[in-house]
């Protein structure tokens, strides 16, 4: 399995979790839902999958340091930090240049660093199915969460005709890719067992995802592969990435390479995968008292139901009394109360703190 590796995708400022995730610090290195940051979560979670040795993980230039003191089993040399966000087509294509320099015959695994996978040996089993797949045959592979609701925050993958078993797995065609619905159309795709969520979990080999960039994005992978060489020439990877990527389109590998290609397969998951996208996500991960109040700190609750309620500020105890349906989050200088409903617009009272310099010490 020297052949195989794992990419991990440690970018982004986790703005729906504000006040506990911040610009130094953001979500993907907290303990939001478990005792262990959610990357860490996510590492070992490949173990017996993938050596440590052959874990790359894309980050954001100021959290090196963060990756590898909550990781400090990986290579430091394969942690990369990205001088700016680009969204994941580029950090794709990055990947694809740093693996092929370990490995021409590498077959790899993008993977988010924030999802939340309790059933490992699950996980481990499809993720070995997709690796054997993408070994044999020129494809793109995916994972297919089977919806359990009509989820409108998710993105849609419609399964097409069986093509294969790999690993004891079946494999399927993917007819199309749909973007987050309405719930009028969630409950269509629900309903009609056609289609899974899209986890943004792929794997393929160096020559599979290489053609689609010269394909789909030859601007984009021709400023990629000036990397390689450079770094031959004993050129330091930061300063190479400082100089390439200002110029790179900010574009996502969805949309850049995805939904674009036909040659996309998909398995179903058999584990569970919530990639806890907003402070409502918590609930689903914790147990709630008798009137549904799902509580972490110090919190004493009166005549109060449904209610979130995350207190990181020891010696400060949080009451409710006689209220429903609330958020309320506190740290050691920050509070957000807002109403469930409006958990995924969180990241707006970032930006409108972000509007004020007096504010900007607690983002």
């Amino acid at each position: 399995m020297s052949n195989r590796y794992i990419v991990i995708m440690a970018g982004g400022n986790g703005e729906r979790f504000w006040p506990e995730s911040r610009k130094a610090l953001p979500k993907q290195f907290l303990s939001i839902v478990g005792a262990l940051p959610m990357l860490t979560q996510t590492v070992k979670r490949l173990e017996g999958l993938v050596e440590p040795k052959n874990i790359f993980v894309i980050t954001g230039t100021q959290h090196r340091s963060v990756v590898l003191d909550i990781c400090p089993e990986l290579d430091p040399e394969k942690v990369i930090g990205e001088p700016i966000g680009r969204d994941t087509a580029p950090a794709v294509a990055l990947a694809t240049s740093l693996v092929v320099r370990e490995n021409p015959d590498a077959v790899f695994a993008m993977l988010p660093a924030d999802s939340v996978i309790h059933d490992h040996s699950n996980f481990r089993s499809i993720l070995d199915s997709a690796f054997q797949l993408a070994e044999q045959k020129s494809v793109l592979v995916t994972i297919g969460i089977k919806p359990t609701h009509p989820a409108t925050g998710y993105g849609y993958i419609q399964k097409a005709n069986e093509i294969g078993t790999y690993g004891g797995e079946v494999a399927y065609g993917v007819n199309r890719f749909v973007e987050k619905p309405n719930l009028e159309k969630a409950n269509e795709y629900l309903s009609s067992g056609d289609f899974y969520w899209n986890a943004g979990m792929f794997v393929w080999s160096i020559d599979s995802i290489r053609g689609e960039f010269e394909k789909n994005c030859p601007n984009l992978w021709a400023s990629i592969s000036e990397i390689g060489p450079r770094l031959d020439t004993g050129e330091n990877i930061e300063a190479v990435l400082s100089d390439i990527y200002p110029g790179l389109e900010k574009i996502s590998i969805d949309y850049a390479i995805i939904e674009k290609a036909q040659n996309v397969v998909v398995f179903e998951s058999k584990f569970d995968w919530d990639d806890v996208g907003e402070w409502s996500a918590i609930e689903r991960h914790y147990e709630s008292d008798a009137s549904g109040n799902t509580i972490r700190g110090e919190t004493e609750v009166i005549e109060s139901k449904n209610n979130i309620v995350f207190n990181r500020d020891s010696g400060h105890i949080i009451a409710l009394m006689g209220v429903e349906d609330l958020i309320v989050v506190r740290t050691k200088d920050a509070t957000l109360i807002c109403k469930k409903e409006q958990s995924q617009a969180v990241k707006k009272m970032v930006q409108s703190l972000s509007k004020n310099k007096e504010n900007t010490d607690y983002l």
